[in-house]
C-alpha cells in the first residue's frame, strides 16, 4: 500500500477545521446555546484537528506551498500588532488560533497532489452544515426565517447568519457543477447536492454569494470551453436560460435582489459604506498603519466592517493587505499558467468567488471559511510529488567453478 495515499481521517481533520470556522454569533437558535459553549466546541475542534493531523503526519512531511508560506508570514504583523494588547488578550488568543489553523494546513499539505480529494471533503462537510440548516427549517420555520433578518434563512440549530449559509451553498453548488462537467461524479449524486443547496441559497437572499457563484462559474467553465465539449454545451445553455430568465422574470429578480431596500440603502451597501468611510478617516499612527491594531472581531466602533481588505488593513495593516494580495496574485498566476483541466477550473472558481466576496465579506486575514476555500484551490494547483525511483537490484553474479578461478595451467 502506498504510504502517501490520503488517509480517511484526513476528511475528519477537514471537518473539524470547517467546524472551527463556523463562528459563534448569529441568529437565536431553537435550543439556546451559550456563546462560551460554542466557542469551546469550535476551539476544541481546532485543537483536535491539529492533534489528529500531527498524528497522521508524525514525520512532518509537508508540500512546498507559496500560499501557506504567505499565510505564515501573515502571522508576523498579527503578533506584532496584538502584542501591545490594544485589542485586549483576545487578540493574542486569535493569533494562537491562526497559528494553529495554519499549522494544521501545513500538516495536511502532505496530501496536496492536484487531485479532487479535498474538493470532495469540502463538499461533504459543508453539505452536512447545510443539512443542519434544513433540519432547523423543519423543526422551527419561524426561528429559521425570523423577522429580525427580514425573513431570510438563518441557522436555527447552530447560529449561522444568511451570508454564511449563502456562502456555503454557493461554493458547493459551483464545485458540484464542475465535478459533473469533468466526469468525476454522476448527475444524480450531484443533483442531490445542487438542488437543495440552491433552494437554501435562494432563501437566504444573499446577493454576494449569488453573484460569486455566477462569476466564479463563468470564469471556471470559460477555462474549460476550449477542451471540454460538455463545458461548451453547459455554457451555451446557461447563457440562453439566463437571457430568458432575465426577460421573463425581470421584476421578480429585481425584487429578490433589492430585498425591499430603498435605493439609498442599496447604494450604501446596507450601511457598509458609512463604516468604511469612518474606518479610513480614523487617525492612526505610523505603526498602526503598517502593522494594524491587532486581530479583533472584524468590527469598527461596534459595527461589522464587512470588507476583507479593510478588515485586514484595520487589524494587520498595510503589510497584511500586501500579503493577502500576494495570495491572490500567486494562486491566480499559477492557475493561469496551468493547462486546462478540471482541477484548474475548480481552483479558478474558488479564487474568483473569494475575490468577489472579499468586497462585502471579511475573513481573509484570519481563520475563516474563505481561507479554507483558498486552501482547497492551493491543493488543486499543487504538483504531485515525484515518485522515488525503484531500487534496481544488482545483476546476479555468475558462479565460477573453483577449477577455473586460477590462470595456471597444469
Amino acid at each position: 500500500m502506498d504510504a502517501d495515499r490520503t488517509p480517511k481521517l484526513v476528511g475528519t481533520v477537514w471537518g473539524l477545521l470547517v467546524l472551527n470556522t463556523l463562528g459563534s454569533t448569529g441568529a437565536e437558535t431553537v435550543v439556546p446555546l451559550p456563546r462560551s459553549l460554542i466557542q469551546m466546541v469550535t476551539m476544541g475542534a481546532l485543537v483536535a484537528a491539529f492533534s489528529l493531523a500531527l498524528a497522521l503526519n508524525l514525520r512532518l512531511r509537508v508540500h512546498a506551498s507559496a500560499f501557506l508560506f504567505l499565510l505564515t508570514l501573515l502571522l508576523v504583523p498579527s503578533v506584532i500588532a496584538s502584542a501591545d494588547l490594544q485589542s485586549g488578550f483576545g487578540a493574542l488568543f486569535r493569533c494562537a488560533r491562526l497559528a494553529l489553523f495554519v499549522g494544521t494546513l501545513w500538516l495536511l499539505s502532505r496530501w496536496w497532489d492536484g487531485g479532487p480529494t479535498f474538493v470532495r471533503h469540502h463538499i461533504r462537510m459543508y453539505f452536512l452544515v447545510l443539512c443542519t440548516v434544513a433540519a432547523g427549517v423543519l423543526v422551527s420555520p419561524g426561528a429559521a426565517m425570523p423577522d429580525l433578518y427580514g425573513g431570510r434563512l438563518v441557522g436555527a440549530l447552530w447560529p449561522l447568519t444568511p451570508p454564511q449559509i449563502g456562502q456555503y451553498a454557493a461554493v458547493i453548488i459551483g464545485l458540484a457543477v464542475l465535478l459533473v462537467l469533468g466526469g468525476r461524479t454522476d448527475r444524480r449524486s450531484a443533483a442531490l447536492v445542487i438542488v437543495p443547496s440552491l433552494v437554501l441559497l435562494l432563501l437566504t437572499h444573499t446577493r454576494t454569494a449569488t453573484l460569486g457563484l455566477l462569476v466564479g462559474l463563468t470564469l471556471a467553465i470559460g477555462s474549460l470551453t476550449l477542451t471540454s465539449a460538455a463545458a461548451r454545451r453547459f455554457f451555451s445553455w446557461a447563457v440562453l436560460c439566463a437571457a430568458v430568465a432575465a426577460v421573463v422574470f425581470a421584476s421578480a429578480l429585481q425584487e429578490w435582489f433589492l430585498r425591499g431596500q430603498s435605493e439609498e440603502n442599496f447604494s450604501n451597501l446596507t450601511g457598509r459604506a458609512k463604516v468604511w468611510d469612518a474606518l479610513l478617516a480614523a487617525p492612526r499612527t505610523l505603526g498602526e498603519k503598517v502593522f494594524g491594531m491587532g486581530l479583533g472581531d472584524k468590527s469598527f466602533d461596534g459595527l461589522p466592517i464587512d470588507n476583507s481588505w479593510l478588515a485586514v488593513y484595520h487589524e494587520q495593516g498595510l503589510i497584511g493587505v500586501g500579503l493577502v494580495a500576494a495570495v491572490f496574485v500567486t494562486l491566480g498566476g499559477v492557475a493561469l499558467l496551468r493547462p486546462p483541466s478540471l482541477a484548474r477550473a475548480c481552483a479558478i472558481f474558488l479564487i474568483g468567488y473569494c475575490a468577489l466576496a472579499s468586497y462585502t465579506e471579511a475573513g481573509l486575514g484570519d481563520a475563516s471559511p474563505y481561507l479554507l476555500h483558498l486552501a482547497v484551490a492551493a491543493s488543486l494547483l499543487a504538483q504531485p510529488a515525484a515518485a522515488a525511483p525503484l531500487p534496481v537490484p544488482d545483476p546476479p553474479r555468475r558462479r565460477v567453478p573453483r577449477w577455473a578461478r586460477t590462470s595456471e595451467v597444469t
